[in-house]
């Protein structure tokens, strides 16, 4: 059985907060551990699911509950739940971006969540996932351009932090440095300055295990 980490802080942070304001707290501590409150997150994603079964911002969610609990499955032996679970979820992220492909609460939470279980299967495994992770940040990238500075540090270091890491792990160094490099110029003094500058120099000798979120939502399931 393998352990994968499960974050999602950066739609927590100051972009737009619309359905996500409505869940991500009850998803958050579900994915440390608090069933009730996953729950209640799950059933909160239902109601407007049954209303609107084409409500990205609650699909999104309500697929990465699923991909959550596929990990517990695979965990207490139930392959045949996990997979089921797992390509649910899967499906419904991506049909949520498929929706609102130009979205920041369908692009952020996918993005997350690949890259966060990405670091617990083989590495034949693991490159469409990231690949999927990576394409998703570019997306947000692009989309937190116009009001990037009203955006809060946190926002700032998890999304470009994340994208480093994701272009680290496809084992393009180039890119992954261009970005920590951003990080050390635009977020001076915050932990993610601090946290890119001991990646710089020796980004090699960071592990696959390792990420570069910082203080987020963390939750772990094994698979």
């Amino acid at each position: 059985m393998k352990k994968y980490l499960l974050f999602m802080a950066v739609v927590g942070s100051s972009y737009g907060q619309r359905f996500d304001s409505k869940v991500r707290e009850d998803f958050f501590a579900g994915f440390a551990g608090d069933n009730a409150r996953l729950e209640r997150g799950m059933k909160t994603c239902e109601q407007a699911l049954a209303a609107n079964p084409k409500d990205p911002s609650a699909l999104v969610w309500h697929g990465g509950g699923l991909y959550y609990q596929s990990g517990i499955a695979y965990r207490n032996g139930d392959i045949a739940t996990g997979a089921k679970l797992r390509r649910q979820g899967t499906q419904e992220m991506n049909d949520a971006v498929a929706l609102a492909p130009d979205s920041l609460q369908t692009r952020v939470p996918r993005g997350a969540i690949l890259l966060a279980s990405s670091r617990f299967v083989d590495d034949a495994t693991a490159r469409p996932l990231l690949e999927t992770s990576v394409a998703d940040y570019e997306k947000a990238m692009d989309l937190e351009k116009d009001f990037r500075p009203n955006a809060s540090v946190h926002a700032r270091g998890e999304l470009i932090g994340g994208l480093a890491d994701g272009y680290r792990r496809l084992g393009n160094t180039e890119k992954s440095r261009e970005l920590l490099q951003r990080l050390v110029r635009e977020l001076p003094g915050s932990p993610y300055e601090k946290q890119a500058t001991r990646w710089l120099a020796d980004l090699a000798a960071v592990g696959k295990q390792e990420r570069f979120c910082l203080g987020c939502h963390v939750a772990t399931a094994s698979r």
